[in-house]
């Protein structure tokens, strides 16, 4: 085989790879993986699309080698084929919230509105774990949470933050964290926080990101 035609065909393998990520809800489809396997109808349902529309993405994306299904009874659950293809989306992620002035701004007036701007990055997070005062607070699903989180966090999704306040004593700071920078639940849970007079900030990343850099995790058994 000549260098040329070699070349041409390991840049035209790589493309087709980037090509099947290269639209904002397959990218949306391979954040969500980096929290574990999910059916079509989760997926749907987190995503906003139909389960018909979630399908040909995710054939698209089974098609680059970059999702892989399991069969369990009538169910395939997806997920993602290696870490490693989160870690690319973590690259192109940080990269764009980096050095594009859009995507900063973007960000900036999406927290300023929801009064979380002030954020903590993990290598922050890991001091202040060290004292007892800090409560960490998982706000994403419980089945994600069981799925896998950061040692020593508790579980109260979202949607049952503000039923489960009185359990939350006032005298404690608390982080929030869900699935990463683009991921709202966070937001929304230190903007009820800091409505009703608790300390709270949110994580600027996300469990993935916390899973990557090798740091403790814990699962959960489903009731």
């Amino acid at each position: 085989m000549e260098k040329r035609v070699f070349k041409d065909k390991a840049y035209s393998i790589l493309a087709t790879m980037v090509k099947a990520m290269a639209n904002p809800h397959r990218l949306e489809i391979v954040d969500l993986l980096g929290q574990g396997e999910k059916t079509v109808e989760e997926i749907a349902g987190e995503t906003g699309m139909s389960v018909a529309n979630t399908s040909q993405h995710l054939q698209v994306l089974k098609s680059a080698n970059l999702v892989e299904i399991r069969r369990e009874g009538n169910f395939i659950n997806y997920k993602l084929t290696h870490e490693e293809i989160y870690k690319s989306w973590q690259n192109l992620r940080e990269l764009g919230l980096n050095h594009i002035a859009e995507m900063e701004k973007l960000v900036k007036d999406f927290r300023e509105k929801r009064n979380s701007l002030e954020a903590l990055k993990i290598d922050e997070l890991l001091t202040k774990m060290k004292s007892k005062n800090v409560v960490v607070l998982d706000i994403r699903p419980e089945t994600e949470f069981q799925n896998g989180h950061i040692t020593g966090a508790i579980n109260i999704p979202i949607e049952e933050l503000a039923t489960q306040l009185k359990n939350l004593p006032k005298n404690k700071e608390y982080v929030a964290y869900c699935r990463g920078p683009f991921c709202v639940f966070a937001d929304e849970a230190v903007a009820v926080l800091n409505k009703k007079g608790y300390s709270a900030k949110r994580l600027n990343e996300g469990f993935p990101d916390w899973v990557l850099k090798g740091l403790p995790v814990s699962y959960s058994k489903a009731s």
